[in-house]
């Protein structure tokens, strides 16, 4: 089975990107996606959630927990994005 792509990228490099803010999730992106891509990509940015919170908290640099706390905000919405469209198209996750 080949490696799912997103604009010439890994499953994988796309769910970082989406946690460094390079890349945002919109149902116009998840318009092509494939039942087996949504599952793919919501097991990555899972994983990559649970990465980012299981990091030590930056207990007095306030730039750091800045840092983190947008990390984790675009991780949750992409994923608010990504399961209300697996919804509609009646993809179980």
């Amino acid at each position: 089975m080949a490696e799912s792509q997103i604009r010439g990228k890994s499953i994988q490099a796309v769910a970082k990107d989406i946690a460094e803010g390079f890349f945002s999730v919109n149902p116009l992106i998840l318009k092509k996606f494939g039942p087996e891509d949504y599952k793919a990509l919501h097991h990555q940015l899972k994983k990559i959630q649970n990465e980012v919170r299981s990091e030590k908290f930056p207990l007095h640099d306030t730039l750091a927990i800045r840092s983190r706390n947008n990390r984790l905000q675009r991780l949750h919405s992409a994923l608010i994005v990504l399961e209300h469209s697996a919804r509609e198209k009646r993809v179980p996750l």
